[in-house]
């Protein structure tokens, strides 16, 4: 895809959001069941089953998805697609490329050994490694445009409202 076909792709849907801003919300789901055998959350991803467990460092086996692997996951495949998406707009060529992204947790936080231990990512670096004879201003911007434009790094950078119900079923 060049960059005119990716304007004539998302221009018709700028041009309705534009006219009606509520039509842009879109409120996306993740479901999952809880394993009645094990320690486990069987989550669909649309595309197939993911089993998400415990990471061992807390008990696990290793055989079970680890959530934190899963939104650092998410976070590579975002900002993969973005990349992509900012390159080709932006008429920057890029042969090739991989994106990386790794985080620091202290399991003493999740695991209760440490009141002070965070729970959770308490840093996460995210990395391009990029095929192109662009020079580095275009670099900079393209870096800056996908940070930018990332939907699960500015999640990440700015914590949205959050809710937290139960029901009985």
């Amino acid at each position: 895809m060049d960059a005119d076909a990716l304007r004539a792709l998302q221009a018709p849907l700028k041009n309705k959001y534009r006219e009606t801003p509520d039509s842009a919300v879109i409120t996306l789901e993740a479901k999952g069941s809880l394993d009645d055998t094990s320690i486990a959350c069987k989550v669909e991803t649309g595309r197939a089953l993911a089993v998400a467990g415990l990471h061992p460092a807390t008990g696990g086996s290793g055989a079970e998805l680890c959530s934190g692997d899963m939104l650092l996951e998410a976070l590579v495949a975002c900002a993969g697609v973005t990349v992509k998406a900012v390159a080709t707009a932006l008429e920057i060529p890029l042969k090739a490329g991989t994106v990386s992204a790794e985080g620091d947790l202290d399991f003493r936080g999740t695991l209760g050994v440490d009141k002070e231990a965070p729970v959770g990512f308490r840093a996460i670096r995210l990395t391009f490694d990029l095929d192109t004879d662009a020079p580095q201003e275009k670099l900079d911007q393209l870096l800056k445009l996908t940070e930018r434009y990332c939907v699960v790094f500015q999640t990440l950078n700015h914590k949205p409202e959050l809710s937290v119900n139960a029901s009985r079923s």
